[in-house]
């Protein structure tokens, strides 16, 4: 074995890395994509614009490295999950994917929770029934643009569009699948009852294989666009979250949880069986170690929420996050809520919405991105609390992601949360070397997943440097406030539904075919 290149499709960009084959990372290459978002709820992505930014990291990955196409001995892709990619024969996609973070399939939900008791759904399932996952966003497709439904053959996730595209071959696995509010975890099989009652042909749903399955080789057009050789094995991998289990070493019950920030952001652990909270406040996926799940508390908007700041204000984040050190936001009065896309955990709801709490003359852009900052740390603690009411041990975090780069984050999130806050020497790069372990797995380098915990190191321990009593009384106060404004939020997109508010879908021109690589 040589070397394997990870692709990790997030919801803004492709980090494609190279690994050795002992999944050390030789080196790394980032490629962005748009995301389409609209007044209705819309987060649409093309995606050719996957295979476009796969081809182009691939290629840039191997100038950057120096190293050729023969040298690479596989390739393994990660991608953002519960999305509606939907495809006809030719796994040409009949209208932009609807991304995790689309909002316009509430009705449906409504109407799936007659077909089926949303706790039944749960209790088989480990998530809600929600319009966060696949299956209301394929009934919505169904409903409003049957003309597209109709000439749908697939129902794919963004990593399975992307494997299909380059072999050619159709599949997906247990951790991606969990994500669909179609798959029964105790069984590892579609709950095919539920896609027919709710109007979703069975053929449309592929074949689960283990995440370490070769699907094939690269055909030729893929090898031209992303210079490669023709062949070259393509292993299938997982969903983003389970995959960036395996990046911060959360293999088993006796590894510790992690946190990953980037655009939304999750507290994970890794566990024997499923774990269901009494008030379904968190998910449990697969995982891509067989045999084991994620229970997972996940919200909306996270990194997204400081990048909506600096383009809001006009600012750089780097530059925001440098002056927010000096500042406290929730000590001198100020809250944000960080909902700008709905909430996940712990809501549930599409209609909150973010909002500053407390305003006063003396706060500046400083206070602001203070605020945003503590916000996001205030609702991973509700997780934190959903978390440790489904049975779960949540006394310590290891943090990866794009946002754990920040000195200032992490320690706001040891302060607020009020548990010891990890940093290690793989941060945003977790979802890669996850994507990577599994992929050399499945290849044979490896004989296990265990490799992933040796492959990066402890490099710092935030504690938390602010009085439990105080944190406990802060962390009361956002949650009084977003208590009180949330029948707000509701009653202003019920009457916003009465008045029809919200534009209808506009029409859109077919996407243009593209080769296989782009």
């Amino acid at each position: 074995m040589s070397l394997v290149v990870a692709h990790d499709l997030g919801t803004s960009a492709d980090k494609a890395s190279l690994h050795d084959a002992g999944g050390r990372l030789l080196g790394s290459v980032t490629v962005p994509y748009p995301t389409a978002h609209g007044p209705a709820g819309e987060a649409e992505q093309d995606p050719h614009d996957w295979t476009g930014a796969v081809a182009a990291a691939t290629r840039d990955l191997l100038a950057a490295t120096g190293r050729g196409p023969d040298e690479v001995d596989g390739i393994v892709v990660s991608g953002h999950m519960q999305g509606a990619v939907l495809t006809d024969e030719q796994l040409e996609p009949v209208r932009p994917a609807l991304i995790w973070a689309d909002r316009r399939s509430t009705a449906q939900a409504a109407r799936a929770a007659k077909l089926v008791a949303p706790a039944e759904v749960y209790a088989r399932t480990g998530h809600r029934l929600s319009e966060s996952y696949t299956l209301t966003k394929a009934m919505w497709v169904a409903e409003e643009e049957p003309a597209a439904f109709a000439r749908a053959a697939h129902l794919l996730q963004a990593k399975d569009y992307v494997v299909a595209r380059l072999t050619g071959t159709v599949r997906t696995d247990p951790s991606d699948a969990s994500g669909t509010n179609l798959y029964l975890l105790a069984e590892g099989r579609w709950w095919t009852e539920l896609a027919e009652a709710a109007g979703l042909p069975t053929r449309l749903l592929p074949e689960i294989v283990p995440s370490t399955t070769v699907v094939g080789g690269l055909t030729a057009a893929a090898a031209e666009a992303t210079g490669l050789r023709a062949g070259t094995p393509v292993v299938l991998g997982g969903g983003d979250g389970p995959v960036a289990s395996v990046g911060a070493g959360s293999l088993g019950p006796d590894d510790d949880p992690y946190l990953c920030l980037g655009s939304s952001a999750w507290i994970a652990l890794a566990a024997d069986r499923p774990a269901l909270d009494p008030s379904r406040r968190t998910m449990t996926f697969a995982h891509v170690v067989p045999g084991r799940f994620v229970p997972i508390a996940t919200m909306q908007a996270a990194g997204a929420a400081l990048s909506w700041l600096a383009a809001a204000v006009g600012d750089d984040v780097a530059r925001l996050l440098d002056d927010a050190a000096g500042v406290r936001a929730a000590e001198e009065g100020l809250f944000f809520l960080p909902h700008l896309m709905g909430e996940r955990a712990p809501l549930w709801t599409p209609h909150a919405r973010g909002a500053f709490v407390g305003l006063a003359p003396h706060h500046g852009r400083a206070h602001l991105t203070r605020a945003v900052l503590e916000g996001v740390a205030h609702n991973l603690r509700s997780c934190r609390a959903a978390l440790r009411a489904a049975g779960q041990r949540v006394d310590r975090l290891q943090v990866i992601g794009g946002g754990s780069r920040s000195g200032v984050w992490l320690q706001v999130l040891a302060d607020v949360l009020g548990v010891p806050v990890l940093r290690r020497s793989v941060d945003a790069e977790a979802g890669s070397l996850g994507a990577a372990v599994t992929g050399l797995v499945g290849l044979g380098a490896l004989p296990d997943f265990a490799a992933a915990r040796t492959l990066s190191e402890l490099t710092d321990v935030l504690e938390p440097g602010r009085d439990p009593g105080l944190a406990h009384d802060l962390h009361d106060r956002f949650e009084a406030a977003r208590d009180a404004l949330l029948p707000w939020f509701e009653a202003g997109a019920a009457g916003a539904a009465a008045a029809g508010a919200h534009p209808p879908d506009r029409a859109r021109p077919p996407l243009p075919t593209k080769s296989p690589g782009g």
